[in-house]
């Protein structure tokens, strides 16, 4: 009995290591753009993904027909989600401003953004993970964007000021 257990403790141990192979880059940038932290100072995403590691092998073995990425992108996401209202919620105050290239976003806003356009959650999808209404999460997605694309105090270019250039 201890052998056969053996062999399974080694086959899940394998199988494992060869999704933390093919997953956990990809899982490392989202957590660091969740985090908004510079991709080679980013503590914070380490840990959340180190995390969501930690949560998908306890559930590795129940988690028949599932997809452990998905699994993994859900707890990254609700840890994160969890993490800001301590961290910029005001219970906690932020010891550090983020420093990345969403640090001119909320977190919900990183969230919502980040689960949309660089995971390619479908808005259905984001709703229920995040618990927002379907409205919501586009609203949220719209005003994240248009912060990125026109960041305050830049000053839009008009029609004429861009003539003129």
């Amino acid at each position: 009995m201890r052998a056969r257990q053996a062999v399974l403790d080694a086959r899940r141990t394998r199988e494992f290591e060869a999704f933390v192979a093919g997953a956990a880059g990809r899982l490392l940038q989202t957590a660091t753009l969740l985090t908004a932290e510079p991709p080679d100072g980013n503590p914070r995403a380490r840990r959340l993904l180190t995390l969501a590691l930690a949560h998908t092998y306890a559930y590795w073995d129940r988690a028949r027909g599932e997809d452990p990425y998905d699994r993994a992108r859900r707890y990254l996401a609700d840890r994160f989600a969890r993490g800001a209202w301590h961290q910029y919620g005001g219970v906690v105050p932020f010891r550090t401003r983020p420093a990345g290239p969403l640090a001119l976003l909320t977190p919900q806003e990183r969230l919502v953004l980040v689960l949309r356009l660089y995971e390619g959650v479908a808005e259905q999808q984001t709703a229920a993970l995040l618990g927002l209404p379907l409205e919501r999460v586009r609203t949220v997605c719209d005003r994240a964007t248009a912060t990125l694309l026109h960041p305050p105090g830049e000053r839009p270019r008009t029609a004429a000021g861009a003539a003129a250039s």
